[in-house]
């Protein structure tokens, strides 16, 4: 048996990746256009993004495709995730983009900008520290509230409240991750919104939610 390692240090799948700091770790294959990207990012292999904002430490494993979206901190985005596909109009005759994309199949001399806008208008968000698991797609419009988590190649159709786990497709909400009361608690601490020398300060009080709670919440 032979052991072969051929990914470059820092890649997927090894255990020494490099440093993250205020400046955005972009893969070379990743695609970005008319995107404002946070501090402590990672933008994992062959993601694309367009016109959407990327908050302060979130990361994407690959091979990630969001468009139109707000993406909140903290965001875990795992591989082969879809944030905000297209739709198309279905109305029409025909749906097919040469309908709007009228210039490219030399049908007119202007494109339909109206569907453009239409798309752009039906935003996602997605909340703080917000996991989505491998192969979720988020569909047009959906909202996922802070601290949410999709499971894995679930397809998302409908706004998920904070905290909640939702599974499934379409997906639908199982169970929370926490009691109402630190749910509360949590979205009133907002710690998702702490400077990097408050956060490293108080690490290890984000490890433990009791000595969390008892620490930062309401008296």
């Amino acid at each position: 048996m032979q052991t072969i390692d051929r990914f470059p240090p820092g890649d997927a799948w090894t255990d020494d990746q490099p440093p993250l700091s205020e400046s955005p770790s972009i893969h070379p294959t990743a695609r970005l256009w008319k995107c404002t990207v946070g501090a402590w990012t990672e933008i994992g292999a062959h993601t694309q993004m367009g016109e959407c904002s990327f908050g302060d430490y979130s990361y994407t494993a690959g091979d990630v495709m969001a468009l139109y979206s707000e993406i909140g901190k903290f965001c875990s985005i795992a591989s082969h995730v879809r944030i905000n596909p297209s739709n198309h109009p279905m109305e029409r005759v025909s749906q097919h983009h040469f309908t709007y994309r009228r210039v490219q199949y030399d049908f007119d001399t202007v494109d339909d900008a109206g569907i453009f806008a239409w798309r752009r208008a039906d935003q996602c968000v997605i909340g703080h520290d917000v996991w989505l698991g491998h192969g979720v797609t988020v569909m047009p419009g959906v909202k996922i509230g802070i601290g949410a988590v999709i499971g894995s190649g679930a397809v998302v159709t409908k706004d998920i409240a904070p905290y909640e786990i939702a599974v499934g497709v379409p997906a639908k909400p199982l169970r929370k991750r926490f009691p109402d009361d630190q749910i509360e608690q949590l979205l009133r601490i907002a710690w998702w919104d702490w400077d990097h020398a408050t956060i490293k300060a108080r690490f290890h009080d984000l490890l433990d939610m009791n000595t969390f709670i008892e620490k930062y919440g309401a008296k």
